[in-house]
């Protein structure tokens, strides 16, 4: 409690600062990578609103610029530096400017130590495990500090965080933060630290307010979303928080990411379909079709293991919407293996794959990999790959024409008086409509299939 109140009395004293301003101070937080960074970056507005900031999309209208960094990649790593050397240039102009960094990247050592060295104009950092402690650092510089850090790791973010959310409709809830897996391509766990779940009446009661706030979708977080509750005494597991959140009254879809195939057994499978309000749809993340692969990224399943989750839900939904990541070209992966991913795709019948090249990232063990695979050759499998899945796709999607399919519209789509939305599956669907429409369920009868979506004509509801 004490905590919180500290929070309250610094955004307090922040807001007291910036109220004896000639003019308002307009704020910029940009976020990259996942959905979990999104949902920091929210609360991170949330803060910034409750502490009379005005909020911009462009940096260069700001007075406070906030970086939330995404670790996954090197590349994306290098972009962040590109631009906050952009930033240096708006700071020369306008001195008073703050910039600041948090999110994954500033959980690696060498780049705090890059800030500290090359980057001096940077006014604040902190961690991932941290904001709670964003109202302190911006009091401490504009009381006069030159830099404020903290990087420290902290057990679990302070519950109760406003935010400011981008839609009105839909809603991301973290459930757990951190991994415990360790897969060999991957830096997360040395940047989010190990698995955290909340407790579930505090995700309990998150989702009560946003399905009364009139919310449509709520969307479960984490970096391992079913290993959810391994570390809470009370023995509650995923399909138990699902059951529960299910339960509360409202018309709401659940949905959930992103989960691991160890983790995928049949009882997460029966409370997807049992459940009404969860989404027909599991994306469950392969990365290879190759044993030998999976084993080298840690992976710990088979494929065989991984297609008894497959078999056993098409067995009671035969044509069950599945979705998932492919990494193409991890070190030294023949040609026998990438077939073998092909292969699994055929046999799967996914609806849509999201595909990477494999990018080394330092830190990891994949990176210390001599790797003999030359990025032409990745390139070539990539377009291969992407070639099948538009061809399977194309196919899957046909069996949608002639049903019924209920669609949380997103809005306007590309076609002038046309809206997109996605069903209960997690499939794009396309149809004429009015942009009123737009946050709200609709019935839409599907005449058409694309590889990417479906078409569909809205079923006028009778009037009573």
């Amino acid at each position: 409690m004490n905590q919180e109140k500290n929070i309250e009395e610094y955004i307090n004293s922040v807001r007291e600062i910036i109220s004896r301003k000639d003019s308002p101070i307009l704020a910029c937080v940009h976020s990259y990578g996942c959905q979990l960074n999104f949902s920091d970056g929210e609360k991170l507005k949330g803060m910034l609103a409750k502490m009379g900031f005005g909020l911009t999309d462009k940096p260069e209208d700001a007075g406070l610029v906030i970086f939330n960094t995404c670790a996954v990649r090197e590349n994306a790593e290098d972009r962040v530096f590109g631009n906050l050397g952009f930033l240096k240039h708006y700071k020369e102009k306008n001195p008073e400017m703050i910039i600041g960094l948090c999110g994954c990247m500033t959980g690696l050592d060498h780049v705090v130590e890059k800030i500290n060295n090359s980057y001096k104009f940077v006014d604040i950092v902190f961690g991932t495990s941290a904001l709670d402690k964003f109202p302190k650092l911006l009091f401490d510089k504009l009381s006069g500090k030159k830099h404020a850090f903290d990087t420290n790791e902290y057990n679990m973010p302070v519950e109760g965080l406003e935010q400011k959310r981008d839609s009105t409709f839909k809603a991301s809830v973290p459930i757990m933060f951190g991994c415990n897996n360790f897969c060999t391509y991957c830096i997360v766990p040395y940047v989010r630290g190990r698995e955290r779940s909340r407790k579930p009446e505090n995700i309990i009661q998150e989702v009560k307010e946003l399905v009364a706030s009139g919310y449509k979708e709520i969307m479960l977080l984490g970096q391992n979303v079913n290993s959810y509750g391994k570390d809470l005494p009370d023995g509650i597991n995923f399909p138990e928080l699902l059951e529960r959140i299910n339960a509360i009254d409202g018309d709401f879809i659940i949905r959930f990411m992103s989960s691991h195939p160890k983790d995928a057994g049949k009882e997460l499978i029966d409370t997807i379909i049992r459940c009404e309000k969860i989404g027909k749809h599991f994306h469950l993340p392969v990365q290879s079709g190759s044993n030998d692969i999976l084993e080298k990224m840690n992976r710990r399943y088979t494929v065989e293991r991984y297609m008894e989750t497959i078999k056993y839900a098409r067995s009671i939904i035969p044509d069950f919407s599945f979705t998932t990541d492919i990494i193409v070209g991890f070190p030294n992966e023949s040609e026998e293996d990438f077939e073998k991913t092909l292969e699994l795709m055929k046999r799967v019948g996914y609806d849509n794959i999201y595909s990477f090249i494999y990018s080394k990232r330092s830190g990891t063990k994949a990176a210390e990999i001599n790797d003999l695979i030359s990025d032409e050759e990745k390139s070539q499998r990539m377009t291969r790959l992407l070639a099948l899945q538009r061809e399977i796709s194309t196919e899957n999607y046909k069996r949608f024409i002639g049903r019924k399919m209920r669609v949380l519209v997103d809005g306007k789509g590309k076609r002038e008086g046309w809206l997109t939305g996605k069903s209960s599956e997690f499939i794009i669907v396309e149809f004429e409509g009015d942009e009123s429409l737009t946050g709200s369920f609709a019935d839409v009868e599907i005449i058409g299939a694309k590889n990417w979506a479906v078409t569909g004509k809205l079923i006028e509801k009778k009037e009573k």
